[in-house]
């Protein structure tokens, strides 16, 4: 897997997205299935906001709550075509509050 940065540490949100897709294309070969990590608050509704990122997409997800209960990691397991796809993806789930990417 390529390294991967959150946006959020990224000075312009567009370079690190065109970074990472030339990382993407240069360390897998798509289609292929693809790991996606987040961690989220534990809440209902962030979960859901997420399903609906993940659609149309073939996936599997699992969840591990925190020792406090307070924060929820996101293992999911999704099959892409191709680099542009895991950016849209990770474009979209940006845009949900409360949402680190790793």
């Amino acid at each position: 897997m390529a390294d991967q940065t959150a946006p959020e540490q990224s000075k312009n949100p567009e370079d690190f997205y065109n970074s990472l897709k030339e990382k993407l294309t240069a360390h897998h070969n798509f289609p292929e299935d693809y790991l996606f990590k987040f961690i989220i608050t534990s809440d209902e509704s962030k979960l859901t906001e997420i399903y609906r990122v993940f659609d149309d997409i073939k996936f599997t997800m699992s969840t591990r709550d925190s020792k406090n209960g307070k924060y929820t990691s996101l293992s999911i397991n999704a099959f892409v075509l191709d680099a542009e796809q895991v950016v849209k993806i990770y474009k979209q789930v940006a845009l949900i509050e409360g949402v680190m990417m790793l």
